[in-house]
């Protein structure tokens, strides 16, 4: 789909883009290609994509897999979608708010699934918190996003990006590779750099069932005031004494903030509190 097909298609819709959406719909043959093959589809592939928009990167995915849900917010593009790929016998669209829609089906297995999206800036990060924590959750996320959102992604310890989304998502997955997209290949041209970035489920999970749960409420506490000891923020949560026992059981030292301390690091405090459950 070409910047001017989109123009027409919009044109002759009389849509109008509505900026709190965030809708920028890419249209470089060359960037959709190759986020398709960060995707690295098989025909066997079940793909979800969030956000399609007017379908440029739908139509790379339809021939390329065997599957494909679409989940679009804005019941104009709905419309014309579905009378774009009537045809398509292998694409299942849903008209449903992507995040609302995740939660209402936590428990769904997705875990043969991929996602492939140009996600919607306003809340791709909590899309793919929400599929990352899934219980049965997809084994590659490949997703399109601010520039400054896919480096929180794959930051590490000790530098200024590394945080609460590095954390969340690093736990079961490892950052295999991005490269930026260039603001030019968007209509309308966002304000913000964009790259797009490809996370592949970890063969072995770090953590499973309740302690996962305790391992979000550790990073989230422990980033809750970032530059503050970690100690005195999970001192509301739990006694010093249990506190210090798994501290020194991990190798932390008491007076390290979160944003020092490794996935790792988080998972051993995690399993070294399970058995001590949070006074609050």
């Amino acid at each position: 789909m070409t910047l001017t097909e989109i123009r027409q298609i919009l044109e002759e819709s009389n849509i109008r883009l509505t900026k709190s959406l965030g809708q920028n719909f890419l249209h470089d043959g060359n960037q959709l290609r190759r986020i398709v093959e960060t995707g690295k589809l098989v025909a066997e592939d079940s793909v979800l994509e969030i956000g399609p928009g007017l379908g440029p990167l739908t139509e790379q995915l339809i021939p390329a897999c065997q599957r494909v849900l679409a989940i679009e917010k804005d019941e104009r593009l709905v419309s014309v979608l579905s009378k774009r790929f009537a045809e398509s016998e292998n694409l299942e669209l849903i008209h449903a708010d992507a995040l609302a829609y995740l939660r209402r089906e936590k428990e769904r297995d997705w875990s043969d699934w991929k996602l492939v999206a140009n996600l919607p800036y306003s809340v791709g990060s909590p899309i793919l918190v929400e599929l990352a924590l899934a219980p049965r959750n997809p084994a590659r996320l490949v997703a399109t996003l601010q520039w400054e959102v896919v480096q929180r992604i794959k930051a590490k310890p000790g530098t200024k990006d590394y945080g609460v989304l590095s954390l969340l998502l690093q736990l079961g997955y490892v950052a295999e590779s991005s490269f930026k997209v260039p603001a030019g290949c968007f209509f309308p041209r966002p304000d913000v750099a964009s790259a797009c970035v490809a996370l592949q489920r970890r063969e072995r999970p770090l953590l499973v069932g309740g302690d996962i749960d305790l391992y979000v409420k550790l990073v989230k506490v422990g980033f809750g005031q970032r530059r503050k000891v970690m100690l005195k923020l999970l001192k509301n949560l739990w006694p010093e004494s249990a506190l210090q026992a798994a501290y020194e059981q991990v190798g932390i030292g008491l007076q390290v903030r979160a944003e020092a301390v490794s996935v790792e690091q988080f998972v051993s405090l995690a399993q070294a509190l399970s058995n001590n459950a949070p006074s609050k």
